[in-house]
């Protein structure tokens, strides 16, 4: 009856054991303990910004800069109308009427 659940035992504990190792979940930063003076900190790493620091995140197409491309391309009286973290439409007018432009919100401001 002892070897029985003995064995009862150890198959419960290594299936609870398999189902913890897969029910894990994913990790989406780093969580870094630094011990010092003041005590045990956790420290919060972000890889992207510790990869590409932050020369990436201001050189997007600004507003203003969509309005001077706009201009470049023809329009007259150009106006944002709408800015997305993947775009930029600027509306204004052309010879042939009302016009509209879609820029991509990357540094440079290429048109889509």
């Amino acid at each position: 009856m002892f070897r029985m659940v003995s064995k009862f035992g150890l198959a419960a504990a290594l299936s609870v054991a398999t189902c913890s190792v897969f029910a894990m979940p994913a990790a989406a930063q780093d969580v870094e303990l630094r011990i010092g003076p003041d005590g045990v900190r956790p420290v919060i790493r972000d890889r992207d910004r510790d990869r590409y620091g932050d020369r990436d995140r201001d050189r997007g197409c600004s507003p203003g800069e969509a309005r001077a491309a706009a201009r470049d391309e023809g329009l007259r009286r150009p106006e944002v109308v709408r800015v997305t973290s993947r775009s930029v439409t600027v509306e204004g007018m052309t010879r042939s009427g009302p016009d509209r432009i879609t820029f991509a919100n990357r540094r440079g401001c290429p048109i889509i």
